[in-house]
């Protein structure tokens, strides 16, 4: 079928089904989008500490330095305007240039720029430095790239900086930097990197619990099977797998490798999601708006943290984060469970990416498990087997696709009402 026509089938049927269904497909294990949780707990960074734990130009960070981008540069050209009226440019220059930036910049500084706004009512955010072509700073500095900000509050008040890089983690820079007394320095990797064009994947190397096959490594699992995962009160069961997000056995990537001091190791995209806590709970349970455990992006993952994990006999337990390193493997895959979540090598995990909250990654998904749903109970058809389940652009599903094309249009106003 040609691929034209079946992404105008599919849209058609997306727009049908969500006319005609309600909400209560999105029943089974995991959140529903009937029910959101209460407002996440955040501390604020302290004077000159940065996050992730690592120095900026390391592929834990923003990665290394690419070489400064003047005009005449053919790079320039890939470079973008941030003509966002919520954020207030110092532009000391007078030049514009402090708008002028990379995609990645630019996205997750309009994202915090809403968190801001939300955070402190008729407050923006402030940048007073981004590109620099003056050679103001180190040699190495991504402020040379248009990949680094220096960003205060419109209101300058210097007791919110703390809270505002917090805000800055959340926004999804890939480095946070409580820098000086006077701003908060940000920076992101750069657009050209591998790890930048896909979601949030586990090497094919990574080993899962099958019902009836015992543990297998993710490669070998496919569309239907059940894998160990965990239920709305923080029980052990089993989830069958609806789709793969992403699967390309070529592309290789950095990985965040987070080791507990439980002897468990896991490797995951830094923009995964991850349920961590800052204390010690013995309890994980996802229907819990007061739990301490909640779902993070990888690379905000701190050692001394605690992540949920399991021996299969001793059931669901913390375990403290002891060392965390960046490595590059090849092969990416992205199961998909009815859940949501799935246990990776002995670590609980979301099955999604991109978006700092599972409660709104998972709503999203409403839709594939309703069609996953009601093709169940058709007679002589296979989900399995379906392009529903299997059709893939590049290695990433038909309706992860979809989506990474149409949120841009809707998730600042979700994340706005999100954090209302």
């Amino acid at each position: 079928m040609p691929q034209r026509s079946l992404r105008h089938q599919l849209g058609m049927i997306l727009v049908f089904f969500l006319l005609v269904t309600s909400h209560s497909l999105a029943c089974g294990p995991g959140r529903g989008p009937g029910k959101r949780r209460g407002p996440r707990k955040r501390t604020p960074l302290v004077f000159k500490q940065h996050i992730p734990n690592v120095s900026e130009n390391t592929v834990g960070a923003s990665g290394i330095h690419e070489g400064k981008i003047t005009k005449p540069d053919p790079r320039f050209k890939e470079m973008v305007t941030n003509l966002n009226p919520n954020i207030v440019f110092r532009d000391e220059e007078e030049n514009n240039e402090d708008r002028v930036m990379s995609k990645r910049c630019k996205d997750k500084l309009n994202t915090l720029a809403i968190a801001v706004m939300n955070e402190w009512p008729g407050v923006k955010l402030r940048v007073t430095e981004a590109w620099d072509t003056q050679g103001h700073h180190a040699p190495t500095s991504l402020h040379y790239e248009g990949r680094a900000v220096d960003i205060t509050t419109s209101d300058r008040v210097r007791s919110r900086y703390g809270m505002l890089a917090r805000l800055a983690v959340e926004a999804g820079f890939d480095w946070v930097y409580y820098e000086s007394r006077s701003h908060i320095h940000c920076s992101v990797r750069s657009d050209s990197l591998d790890t930048t064009h896909y979601g949030g994947c586990f090497p094919r190397t990574g080993k899962v619990v099958v019902r009836n096959k015992g543990t297998i490594t993710l490669d070998q699992l496919k569309v239907g099977d059940s894998v160990l995962s965990v239920d709305l009160q923080g029980e052990l069961t089993y989830s069958e797998v609806i789709a793969f997000l992403d699967t390309n056995k070529d592309s290789s990537g950095y990985f965040h490798r987070i080791e507990t001091e439980n002897g468990h190791t896991i490797r995951l995209t830094g923009k995964h999601l991850i349920y961590s806590s800052y204390t010690n709970r013995t309890r994980f349970d996802l229907n819990d708006n007061d739990s301490e455990f909640e779902a993070t992006y990888a690379d905000q993952v701190q050692i001394g943290d605690y992540v949920m994990t399991t021996d299969r006999t001793a059931g669901l337990f913390a375990s403290r984060v002891k060392k965390i390193a960046a490595v590059s493997e090849k092969g990416v895959v992205a199961p998909l469970t009815k859940s949501g979540n799935i246990i990776v090598d002995g670590v609980v995990v979301s099955c999604y990416a991109l978006i700092n909250s599972d409660y709104i990654a998972h709503a999203s998904f409403f839709f594939l498990r309703g069609l996953h749903q009601v093709t169940s109970h058709i007679p002589f058809v296979s989900w399995a087997e379906s392009p529903l389940a299997s059709y893939a652009i590049d290695g990433i599903h038909w309706y992860a696709k979809l989506l990474y094309k149409i949120a841009p249009l809707f998730l600042d106003r979700t994340l706005l009402y999100m954090n209302d």
